[in-house]
């Protein structure tokens, strides 16, 4: 078992109420409010788990600048009031900021028995294995260093 200390249990619940607001606002026609709600708690939650030197290392590591400036840059888009433009931003953002955590996040799933028999199916199986075997860090710094 992970021990969690108060700071990262906080920080925890900060973030997952910052990705159900993300969620709730983008369910309710991309409601700028909730968005913003959910940007604001999910950045500082994520500050609250690993630190905020951590945070500040992973957001501006050289070879992760382009990722951070479409996350961050589509955070200030959502908080100026252009949410849709803004999340397109953020998505794009985020899933180059957090690639390398996919091949670990599918390799988890597997491993929950009723997940684990969903993404066995068939056309489920050829996406699942390509975010587990072919996007892994190596991609990535390969990538990024053209």
């Amino acid at each position: 078992m992970i021990s969690l200390t108060d700071t990262q249990k906080i920080g925890m619940g900060l973030t997952g109420f910052g990705v159900f607001f993300l969620f709730f606002g983008m369910i309710l026609f991309f409601d700028k409010a909730l968005l913003a709600i959910g940007n604001v708690l999910f950045v500082a939650g994520l500050a609250f788990v690993i630190g905020l030197e951590r945070t500040f290392r992973f957001f501006f590591q050289k070879h992760k600048m382009k990722a951070t400036g479409f996350f961050l840059g589509g955070v200030f888009v959502v908080l100026v009031g252009w949410p849709l433009i803004g999340m397109i931003f953020e998505i794009y953002g985020f899933f180059l900021l957090f690639r390398g955590f996919f091949p670990v996040v599918v390799g988890f799933i597997r491993r929950v028995p009723v997940l684990g028999s969903i993404l066995n199916l068939p056309g489920i199986r050829s996406s699942s294995r390509y975010f587990s075997d072919y996007i892994g860090p190596e991609e990535i710094h390969s990538h990024v260093c053209r």
